[in-house]
């Protein structure tokens, strides 16, 4: 068999040994206990790191150093090395050397790690008392003083009686930059007009009135002129009085004057009053809003079922409507089919095909381990089998794709021991003795986390930094066609999605890039991808994408899932709780996209998806596989309307991790949903509803 780049292939064998440990270098090391720990165990486990100072507080632009320092039980300093990473690298930096530099204000972290080692270098001590030493250092950047403060209105603002505007205070530092302010705020004389704590201006008269803000020894005012508001009387309409929770609810408002003559240049504000019938107990029970480019429209969605009156109003005139939302009923269940076990190690992603032979297979990567993707024989979901084992030099295989034709398989290197990483490629036309064709590693050194296979392309992320397109037409013989990354310093992405031409990315704090690889809507292609359009949301957490157009409506949506880990990542021994949610991000308008809804399980963090006829599926980390309905058009809290179809627990108790769900990456397949578990391997499930 072809062995190329040190690689090598070999059939599944079940370990002796319950549990095995990989450390970079490809090195397998039996567990040592605490109990069972040498002098030199416990000497190396008594070490300290000390990282000096211990805090930091700095001037935009200002720079500072951090000296790092590990010591041994005697106190005395040990050559060891360390790193140091930002957990805000677009608004604090630091070097390899721990030279720190402010960018912008707020409170940060640095966190100092000691490096891990290379192969076979004190393995057994680290395996057996611990984790790597670690020391998080505060970092303080003061806000600059301000500058100037001046108010902001929204363009063509009218002013009416019983109306509002909102005002906004934008405050710009002594550097030039935008400035955060708190500003307090007042009207002269009041009997015209109030001002909240908000800036928003509630008009009592007709009338000139002052409107101020100050803010930091700066102030900042307007006079406006308010004219009597002529509106008598409004309608209200609505395209649905009678929606199923989630369902949305489009809303329309004509404003009529005395003389019933319709008046389309004053201002009307849509609420509503919520009465609601579910046993649930008091909870947010919808949601409103105006429809930007359109005049006097909104849109409304029910997160409970009941009674809702829509209130228009302008000046002395009001209009209502009212609407009873139903219960959405779109309850079912997940069966177990089977479970392909792996529990020796963590299993990373999946993915699922029809084979040559017209069979049905799948293959599985590991993480943390010693470069090993699962190969299995899926035909008969309840007796899913393991066929094959490639082993490749890697510390994780963390994504694996298998090409359309069913013949390559890429698989994705992380902790290569000669750090050349990236990616190999492996014939699997016959999945029960699959063969390494060629790996591919120029720029590719610093790790492959995803990759995604399009056609003879494959694209494969670069250090977290960007993704290659490499052409695969020639398998023996890789080669890199063009580019993508995010433009500005220190781009950061996680994975790679492709589909009718356009690549989706997600890039952590730039959030979801939609790039043309091919589609032509650009003049984009492989070796000249053109961006088309992007969004970021505020968390950062952007992880993973899956794009979709609805049938029913037109709308074309990308699920953004988050990724976040604020309580740590427990690699053995306990469960892992992280955070985050799936974030709907309606594209329809490339130019102009906007964030439109959220699927949020309480106390849990989602990974990846995939969406199959208006069904959401949700690898939910801690929260099991999860199916959600996401037809129609898309609003509010999707979790809270009762859009959720089923869940599934995949608690093994013969898990790497017992009894700890971590739900990865799932894939619907002939009427089956697989999905691969972190800690305990290869799962089927049927969904019947």
């Amino acid at each position: 068999m072809h062995r190329p780049l040190g690689l090598q292939a070999s059939l599944p064998v079940r370990a002796a040994v319950a549990l095995v440990v990989f450390l970079l270098g490809g090195a397998l090391t039996q567990p040592v206990s605490a109990q069972e720990a040498t002098p030199e165990q416990e000497e190396a486990a008594a070490r300290t790191l000390v990282v000096e100072p211990a805090e930091l507080v700095l001037e935009i632009g200002q720079a500072a150093e951090l000296t790092a320092t590990i010591l041994d039980a005697a106190g005395e300093a040990v050559d060891a090395p360390v790193m140091f990473f930002s957990r805000s690298r677009r608004s604090l930096t630091v070097d390899r050397e721990g030279k720190v530099e402010a960018i912008k204000p707020g409170t940060f972290e640095i966190v100092v790690r000691e490096r891990r080692r290379r192969s076979g270098e004190n393995q057994a001590s680290r395996v057996g008392l611990g984790e790597r030493l670690s020391v998080t250092v505060p970092v303080t950047v003061k806000l600059p003083d301000l500058g100037t403060l001046a108010l902001v209105a929204a363009p063509n603002a009218a002013v009416w009686t019983g109306t509002t505007i909102q005002l906004a205070a934008k405050g710009i530092d002594v550097n030039g930059a935008d400035r955060a302010v708190a500003p307090t705020w007042s009207t002269n004389p009041a009997t015209i007009a109030t001002v909240d704590q908000l800036g928003e201006v509630t008009i009592h008269a007709a009338g000139a009135f002052e409107v101020a803000a100050e803010a930091e020894g700066k102030r900042a005012a307007m006079t406006l002129t308010a004219a009597a508001n002529p509106i008598a009387r409004l309608v209200v309409e609505a395209d649905n009085a009678a929606p199923k929770t989630g369902e949305v609810v489009h809303l329309r408002v004509d404003a009529f004057d005395a003389a019933g003559e319709i008046i389309t240049d004053v201002p009307v504000e849509m609420t509503f009053r919520a009465r609601t019938d579910d046993d649930l107990g008091p909870g947010a029970s919808g949601q409103i809003e105006p429809i930007e480019g359109t005049a006097r429209a909104w849109r409304f969605v029910a997160e409970q079922p009941g009674r809702y009156t829509f209130v228009a109003s302008s000046g002395n005139a009001a209009g209502r409507l009212g609407a009873v939302a139903t219960a959405r009923d779109v309850a079912g269940k997940f069966t177990l089919v089977g479970h392909g076990r792996v529990d020796d190690t963590h299993t990373s992603d999946l993915w699922v095909w029809e084979g040559l032979d017209g069979r049905d297979y799948a293959v599985t990567g590991t993480w943390g381990a010693n470069g090993d993707a699962h190969f299995w024989d899926v035909t008969d979901p309840a007796n899913i089998e393991r066929i094959s084992t490639v082993t490749i030099d890697a510390r994780t295989v963390n994504d694996v794709k298998v090409s359309a034709d069913g013949r390559i398989c890429v698989l994705s290197r992380e902790g290569a021991s000669d750090r050349k990483n990236g990616i190999v490629l492996v014939d699997v036309m016959d999945p029960r003795n699959p063969k390494i064709l060629s790996g591919f590693d120029d720029s590719l050194t610093g790790g492959v986390h995803n990759v995604f296979i399009d056609g003879d392309k494959v694209y494969a992320l670069s250090a977290s930094s960007r993704y290659d397109s490499i052409d695969i037409s020639d398998p023996g013989s890789p080669q890199r066609v063009g580019t993508y990354k995010v433009e500005r310093p220190n781009p950061s992405i996680h994975d790679v999605w492709v589909e009718d031409g356009l690549a989706y990315s997600s890039n952590w704090s730039d959030g979801v890039h939609i790039v043309d690889v091919g589609n032509g809507m650009a003049g984009g292609s492989p070796d000249n991808p053109v961006k088309i359009s992007s969004y970021a949301y505020p968390s950062g957490w952007n992880h993973a994408a899956f794009p979709y157009r609805q049938k029913e409506t037109g709308l074309f949506y990308v699920a953004a899932g988050d990724e976040a880990f604020p309580y740590g990542l427990n690699t053995e021994g306990k469960p892992t709780y992280p955070r985050g949610w799936i974030h709907f991000i309606d594209f329809s308008d490339l130019e102009n996209p906007r964030e439109c809804a959220r699927y949020q399980v309480p106390e849990a963090g989602t990974h990846n998806l995939w969406i199959e006829d208006d069904v959401m599926y949700v690898a939910y980390y801690n929260a099991g596989l999860r199916a959600v309905d996401v037809s129609g058009e898309l609003m509010g809290d999707v979790y809270q309307q009762g859009r959720e179809i089923a869940w599934f627990l995949p608690d093994d108790p013969e898990g790497h991790i017992p009894n700890a769900p971590m739900a990865w990456g799932p894939q619907p397949h002939k009427g089956h949903i697989f999905f691969s578990d972190w800690n305990s391997g290869l799962w089927a499930v049927k969904l019947e509803r």
